[in-house]
């Protein structure tokens, strides 16, 4: 990697952004998995900063004697991240022994040399931080550390993607919210209407990341609207009304309610095959822009986040004809540069590579690099939303200074 690293060194000169660091993580056997995810939530820069100041907070469990002790998850994270930041060099290789150690040993899913599945690691990943987060909140008797105290994101502080009880009609009590949670949770709103007695029914469920059914030569924004289309309940899927005390005909369609600071999707490239009685990799071309526009918000009184605009930062890609076997690379946006990660490895790349890996429109394709994991970052606020009082005396303090 020496001669790579000097290579990259070379290849940005005196534009190599200053404090930066891009290094490339050593494989330990099919942990590319691991490595690409790795690499984007470095890249998340709201993650990168709140790590590194929950770090600091934190560090007498590092500098104590029993720091063994305490080690987990996070630590190992935080640790990782800080040998890379705090290098003397600015290109190079580390190896993520303890953290993948740590991985394995808290999740058998993950041990030993198999293809693993980078998504499911993600959701692995941030839930087991919101625990560690939680239980340390709870034994201290008070908020975790966060240079904010309110949330980007807001909803229930609950694992990923819906996995707390659903609370009819936009009411539930919201439980300890982390920064984890600030930076990565939404809210979903389940809208379903009565056709008898026109009640609409709400149900919200919060999520850490989008996961988007694919079609052949469609893009994000298709696959957005898809996922927010209505569904008529009838026959033997008729709704029961509380209104109306009885089955009923209804029509359902799932909105965002609130969208979060980083928003993560997940195309749905891997298919069970009821024919096949096995998995497929849908080699689908789905088109994801540099720029996306939300426009599946649900529409509340509260505030309105139509039209709230993300930029592309990070992608994570699957190298590989079926969902058992194949690679994972990042391809990631660092100050206004593409780059290329696989695993040891680190490149510039152009953006108009991304091109390469929206999929193909042929069954076989030659080409098996397709985009799986899309990170988006809010650059624009929707054009009804409100600034936190919070986030109000930040800008102020940053003025200060």
């Amino acid at each position: 990697m020496g001669s790579a690293g000097s290579k990259l060194e070379k290849a940005l000169g005196d534009h190599f952004p200053e404090g930066e660091r891009y290094f490339g993580l050593e494989n330990f056997g099919n942990t590319c998995y691991c490595n690409s995810v790795l690499q984007a939530l470095f890249f998340c820069l709201p993650f990168r900063q709140q790590l590194f100041h929950y770090y600091a907070a934190n560090a007498k469990y590092h500098t104590d004697a029993q720091s063994h002790a305490e080690e987990n998850l996070l630590t190992c994270l935080a640790d990782l991240f800080l040998q890379i930041n705090s290098s003397k060099k600015k290109t190079g290789v580390i190896a993520p022994k303890r953290f993948v150690q740590r991985v394995k040993k808290l999740n058998e899913s993950f041990r030993g040399y198999m293809h693993q599945d980078a998504h499911e690691f993600l959701n692995f990943l941030l839930n087991e931080l919101v625990d560690i987060l939680e239980k340390e909140s709870s034994s201290k008797g008070s908020p975790d550390t966060s240079s904010s105290s309110s949330s980007s994101s807001g909803g229930p502080a609950s694992l990923a993607n819906g996995s707390h009880p659903p609370v009819a009609n936009g009411v539930n009590k919201d439980p300890h919210v982390t920064w984890v949670h600030k930076i990565f949770q939404g809210i979903l709103t389940n809208e379903t209407r009565c056709l008898r007695c026109e009640t609409v029914t709400n149900r919200d469920e919060t999520f850490f990341d989008l996961s988007l059914d694919i079609e052949q030569n469609s893009s994000i924004t298709s696959c957005l609207k898809n996922f927010s289309s209505t569904e008529t309940l009838n026959a033997a899927d008729k709704f029961f009304c509380d209104k109306c005390c009885s089955l009923q005909e209804a029509q359902k369609r799932m909105k965002i309610k609130k969208p979060p600071h980083i928003l993560v999707i997940h195309l749905k490239r891997f298919k069970y095959i009821e024919q096949l009685g096995r998995y497929k990799k849908l080699s689908y071309r789905v088109v994801f822009p540099m720029e996306l526009k939300l426009t599946n918000i649900a529409s509340t009184g509260d505030e309105d986040y139509a039209d709230r605009e993300y930029s592309l930062f990070a992608v994570v890609v699957h190298v590989g004809s079926g969902p058992n076997h194949g690679h994972y690379i990042s391809l990631i946006k660092s100050h206004s540069n593409w780059l290329f990660f696989d695993d040891e490895t680190v490149d510039m790349v152009d953006e108009s590579n991304l091109t390469n890996v929206f999929g193909s429109v042929q069954e076989y394709p030659g080409n098996t690099d397709h985009g799986y994991i899309l990170f988006y970052e809010c650059i624009a606020r929707g054009k009804g939303e409100k600034i936190k009082e919070s986030e109000k005396e930040e800008k102020e303090k940053e003025r200060v200074i």
